[in-house]
């Protein structure tokens, strides 16, 4: 999901304190079971990314270590980097933490040259191929996970629907992509990945600088909930951007849209399929879910030269009205004409075939608030409409 907000000092002891569980040898009666759908596998593999967030692989502590988790570890210490070092005091300082702990705990993460490369744009160049992208995601091994999912969680994931106006289509299709509803949901340590992010962050990125800023600004969010919940910041483990749980939340998304779905009391978004649900239902309702909104139209378009470029200059940003879209020249249908709200023009490149084009509703824009991306929006919605139709038959 796409990271957010910068750090969140305000954190609920109670509403974190399952992080030691997720990754600690924990006592069996402080962990809650997950259901026979979210338990985990030993499979990994790299998770969508337009967002610089979740690599979505899953450890298990009893596997033979692999060619790609050797490299998890070959770089230096962080404690090796005096400039480094400086930085972790100024954070205890602004933190309130224990200058010796944070610096423990900076200090011995480890430069990870594959987070450096996973996070790395593609090449300039690289054509996007919306039918090679979707068949990533919407596959028979999740739709049938997500099947399961849903039919173990029905109750629960009406209750969100009803309460929040997302609907479960969606939030099932936000778990699936994410990590295959916990098969997948991280190998990474979060402390290599965060600190290999703020103080490595590759250069070539166009917006090094301000993606430096903000994991840096996870790596004190992350810092801070770690502390409070008296969990060893070195022991657990996520995405090569340092998100973590079955939806993949950030440091600072886990502490400001977490929720505790099931009433026991801590938000558990790695072992409780409720906190998981209602969590993602919380995250679209803050980001202006509109219940009953259809998230986008098809569009047939005619515009070329100006009036196209006119289109797709706001990109995903719901801008135009229906009218207004059609004096530009794009088509559509006595639905979309009847919508109330803007409307934004969304182009899919499919390689070398023509572009897919839609008319995204505010609630496709919600989307891509978790995944910066139409295409991993997209995804989502269509898992989701494959799933609903697979529980039918």
């Amino acid at each position: 999901m796409k990271p957010t907000t910068p750090v969140i000092r305000s954190l609920r002891s109670s509403a974190i304190v399952l992080i030691a569980a997720c990754a600690m040898n924990t006592r069996a009666s402080d962990q809650k079971p997950l259901n026979d759908s979210v338990k985990n596998s030993t499979q990994a593999v790299k998770a969508p990314a337009s967002h610089g967030h979740a690599g979505t692989s899953k450890r298990s502590s009893k596997r033979k270590p692999s060619a790609s988790r050797k490299a998890e570890t070959n770089g230096p210490l962080y404690a090796s980097r005096p400039e480094v070092m400086q930085t972790a005091d100024e954070m205890a300082q602004r933190l309130g933490l224990d200058s010796a702990w944070v610096r423990h705990a900076v200090g011995q993460s480890r430069y990870t040259p594959g987070i450096a490369r996973a996070i790395a744009p593609p090449p300039v160049g690289t054509p996007k191929n919306w039918t090679v992208y979707r068949s990533r995601f919407i596959d028979s091994v999740r739709i049938n996970a997500g099947v399961k999912f849903w039919r173990d969680n029905r109750d629960t994931l009406e209750r969100a629907e009803r309460e929040t106006g997302v609907p479960a289509a969606i939030i099932v299709g936000i778990v699936g992509v994410e990590t295959i509803y916990g098969q997948q949901i991280g190998t990474y340590r979060v402390m290599d990945a965060l600190t290999t992010l703020s103080f490595d962050f590759p250069a070539e990125h166009p917006r090094a600088k301000e993606r430096a800023a903000f994991f840096r600004s996870e790596l004190e969010a992350f810092l801070e909930l770690t502390h409070r919940t008296q969990t060893d910041p070195l022991a657990l483990r996520g995405s090569y951007a340092g998100a973590m749980g079955l939806p993949q939340f950030m440091p600072s998304s886990w502490a400001k849209y977490g929720v505790d779905f099931d009433g026991d009391g801590r938000v558990d978004l790695f072992h409780s399929a409720a906190d998981v649900i209602g969590s993602v239902a919380n995250y679209f309702k803050a980001f202006n879910w509109r219940a009953g909104m259809p998230t986008h139209y098809a569009v047939r378009m005619h515009a070329e030269g100006p009036d196209k470029a006119a289109l797709l200059a706001p990109d995903i940003v719901p801008t135009f009205s229906p009218a207004a879209m059609v004096a530009k020249g794009a088509e559509l249908d006595i639905s979309a004409m009847q919508h109330s709200g803007p409307l934004a023009l969304v182009e899919l490149q499919d390689g070398d075939g023509p572009p897919l084009y839609l008319a995204g509703t505010e609630n496709f824009y919600a989307i891509t608030r978790y995944n910066w991306s139409s295409y991993y929006a997209l995804a989502v919605i269509e898992l989701g409409q494959e799933i609903a139709a697979a529980m039918s038959k």
